[in-house]
This record gives C-alpha cells, structure tokens and sequence, in this order.
C-alpha cells in the first residue's frame, strides 16, 4: 500500500548533494515526490511508496559521505497522483 510522507530533515544536510542522493535513490526504488532545500538550513521532502521503501530510502541518505542528519520530522499526509520524483528549487 502507498504512503506519503511529508519529511523534514536538519543537521549538515544542504551543500552536501543530498537532494541529487535523494532524486537518484528515489528513481532506484521507484519513490515519488520531491525535495528541496528549505530557507531555514533544512531540508524538505514528500515522498510517495511503501512503507518499507520509504525506510529504506531514509536510511541510504544518512550513508551519503558528506551528509549528517542530526533530526528528522515526519508525518504522514494524503497520497497523491503523481509519477516520479524531482527536485524543487
């Protein structure tokens, strides 16, 4: 059954290609949604799968060289049509 999740990363998460690690880690586990970095040092995302693949890829961005996620915000909103993943802004 699909999720959505909405997310919100902190911690040294900007500057360090966590968006690009995001857009490809999506496209191999066949997640939707998107990604963006937030004005405030974070980063923001929705994400759209299973459960399990939603774990998953929460899991692999933390194993990204430069990246350290300090917290992450999450909480589940409706799914919605979509197809794919991109990055926003």
């Amino acid at each position: 059954m699909k999720v959505r999740r909405h997310i919100v990363l902190s911690g040294r998460v900007q500057g360090v290609g966590l968006r690009y690690r995001a857009m490809h880690l999506a496209q191999s586990l066949g997640v939707t949604g998107w990604v963006r970095n937030g004005w405030d040092g974070r980063v923001e995302m929705e994400l759209q799968g299973t459960s399990d693949e939603i774990a998953l890829m929460l899991s692999k961005l933390h194993e990204g060289m430069f990246i350290q996620i300090d917290n992450v915000e999450s909480e589940e909103i409706p799914a919605v049509q979509e197809s794919s993943f991109h990055i926003r802004g």
